[in-house]
């Protein structure tokens, strides 16, 4: 078993850089920290955004939703004629 002195240069380099990467994962771990806090931010944007969308739909009536289901299938089959006058 090798013992160190106190004044071995590479004790001393151990040491630096055991405390160099003892900084930098308290740094990784404060970054981790507000990663968290922004996502956590972000989801509730993102739920306040999807409720909003919700609302939109929830107002449309269901004469108005099929008045518009029944155009984007008029679009859609005038879509595959112009294609298929295409081939």
């Amino acid at each position: 078993m090798i013992v160190l002195s106190d004044n071995s240069p590479y004790k001393k380099e151990f040491f630096r850089l055991l405390n160099k990467i003892r900084s930098e994962v308290e740094s990784l771990n404060g970054k981790i920290e507000e990663l968290e806090q922004e996502n956590r931010q972000l989801k509730s944007k993102l739920r306040e955004i999807e409720e909003g969308q919700a609302d939109i739909f929830s107002e449309v009536s269901e004469s108005e939703r099929l008045a518009i289901r029944h155009q984007v299938l008029g679009l859609i089959s005038k879509i595959d004629n112009h294609l298929e006058d295409n081939k």
